[in-house]
């Protein structure tokens, strides 16, 4: 039920924010469709669950899925257009951004915190990150892609390499570059920024992120690396 509204919620209110913004016709459905890949991602990620239920955290981090999916929509013509993000993509980004601090927040309140629940959590916050990377080419560069890309392309690793998969121990450090991503992208589209600061946080962003991955990467084979070492000695003692 929460997934079928999450996805009816979508179209409605991106087909009413195309047509505020007097989208042409000719990028209204790659528009939708754009968002349709996020809403869509986070209904997967529910109903892949078993038992398929969600919880009052879930419901947040949905409505969350939706505005990052409103601003994926809203995003698209002004990628084809040529011209800036806007006002909306601002809003909405910003929007999503900030109820990120309430689903954890809910989460904790009515004790329903959940492995899945992080999943979808997360699987949110880098689609956010990557609309917001897209909205923001116009302005920065395409280089600002890396950004949006590089936690898929992290998963993406996990598929070549297993030991990618396993659980990270929980940083605060880890928590603080994520929540800077949207902030500093964020920044960079309001009007009225000088495009010298806009860049200049953007590009702190990027190499922030870049060493936060690094280091995970290297933790995650050195762990890796210890328990293939600790197992073949117990196989050799056997």
């Amino acid at each position: 039920m929460d997934v079928a509204v999450a996805m009816a919620g979508f179209l409605v209110s991106g087909s009413w924010f195309l047509a505020a913004a007097g989208a042409e016709a000719a990028y209204f459905l790659t528009a939708m469709g754009a968002g349709l890949a996020v809403v869509g991602n986070a209904a997967a990620s529910v109903l892949g669950r078993k038992p398929r239920l969600t919880t009052a955290a879930d419901r947040v981090t949905l409505i969350r899925a939706v505005l990052v999916a409103c601003c994926a929509a809203v995003t698209v013509p002004t990628l084809f257009g040529g011209t800036g993000p806007g006002v909306p993509a601002l809003v909405l980004g910003a929007a999503a951004f900030l109820l990120d601090a309430v689903d954890g927040a809910v989460a904790r309140r009515f004790a329903c915190e959940s492995p899945a629940g992080g999943r979808l959590d997360v699987q949110t916050d880098a689609a956010l990150v990557l609309v917001l990377s897209c909205a923001a080419v116009p302005i920065v560069g395409p280089w600002v892609l890396a950004i949006g890309l590089m936690w898929y392309a992290f998963v993406a690793a996990g598929w070549f390499r297993p030991q990618l998969k396993r659980t990270l121990p929980v940083k605060r450090v880890r928590k603080v570059i994520g929540a800077y991503q949207p902030c500093a992208l964020l920044l960079a589209l309001t009007p009225g920024v000088p495009g010298g600061i806009g860049a200049t946080a953007v590009v702190l962003a990027l190499v922030a992120l870049l060493a936060s991955f690094g280091r995970d990467v290297v933790e995650l084979e050195r762990g890796h690396r210890m328990w293939t070492g600790r197992h073949s000695r117990t196989e050799l003692v056997n």
